[in-house]
């Protein structure tokens, strides 16, 4: 928040030194042209031109040194005004940084305060589409008794749509998992036709260098048109945090079912004994 507040008073001293140049610049012209009036009319009076020679001549050097400085004033004025520009655009490039890491923290703290693997998965679809903005997505996990990439939940696709599993390192959505790499398209995305193998970005879900699986976005929300800057950074982040809380929340699913089936065990053992 420091860099913020010194961007917002360097700005606010721009204002400042705008408004003053303006005023300055008013006074300027209006003496340039009460001097330019006070040489005409001397000149226009011959029995004065000797006496004045020398008022006249220092007049005139009056009037070309106003009009340098007017020059300067007028030169420097642009380029305050552009610089005034630029901290503008870049205060509002930060704040906009600023609420999304913000957003991101309050996503990160709800994606690690659960072990329920599919309330782990809304909240994953959650951030993706209100962070991201996409519209039309799927969460791919790796199965790796059939080394395939397959879909667990999806938005913006028909109920009826039947994903196809994708062979690891095969196709797009492949590549990204077995190179754990991202994959985007860098262009405006409105001309791209939702196709699930030919996507619009693919994030892989990894811990350090095992890949889970992905996050593949077909298309973004009306309002969006291109993925920004700060889409990378989250894409970055949330891959991590989202591959963690999907790891862990899976990893608790399969313990707890082992440990129902153990009891289920112990329970009949224990029954047994007592009829016998």
């Amino acid at each position: 928040m420091a860099d913020d507040n010194d961007i917002f008073k360097k700005s606010e001293e721009f204002n400042q030194l705008i408004n003053k140049q303006k005023a300055f610049l008013e006074e300027l012209v209006k003496e340039n042209e009460k001097l330019r009036y006070q040489v005409a009319q001397l000149k226009s009076q011959p029995h004065n031109n000797g006496l004045f020679r020398e008022e006249i001549e220092v007049l005139r050097k009056r009037v070309e040194s106003l009009e340098l400085e007017k020059e300067e004033l007028i030169q420097r004025y642009q380029q305050v005004e552009e610089e005034n520009k630029d901290f503008a655009k870049r205060y509002v490039e930060i704040e906009e940084q600023n609420n999304n890491l913000a957003n991101l923290y309050v996503a990160s703290y709800q994606l690690h305060s659960t072990l329920d693997f599919q309330e782990v998965l809304h909240i994953v679809m959650e951030i993706v589409i209100n962070l991201i903005g996409a519209d039309t997505f799927s969460i791919m996990l790796l199965d790796e008794k059939s080394n395939e990439l397959v879909v667990l939940a999806s938005e913006g696709y028909d109920e009826n749509t039947k994903f196809p599993n994708v062979r690891f390192g095969e196709g797009i959505i492949g590549q990204v998992a077995k190179s754990g790499e991202p994959y985007y398209i860098n262009q405006a995305t409105k001309s791209y036709p939702v196709d699930f193998e030919h996507p619009l970005a693919c994030i892989p879900l990894k811990i350090k260098e095992n890949v889970l699986g992905v996050i593949n976005i077909n298309k973004l929300l009306v309002q969006k048109d291109a993925f920004t800057a700060v889409d990378y950074e989250l894409f970055s982040m949330l891959a991590g945090h989202a591959a963690t809380a999907i790891f862990s929340s899976k990893l608790y699913s399969q313990s707890e079912r082992k440990l129902s089936t153990i009891q289920s065990f112990l329970d009949l053992l224990t029954t047994s004994q007592n009829q016998g």
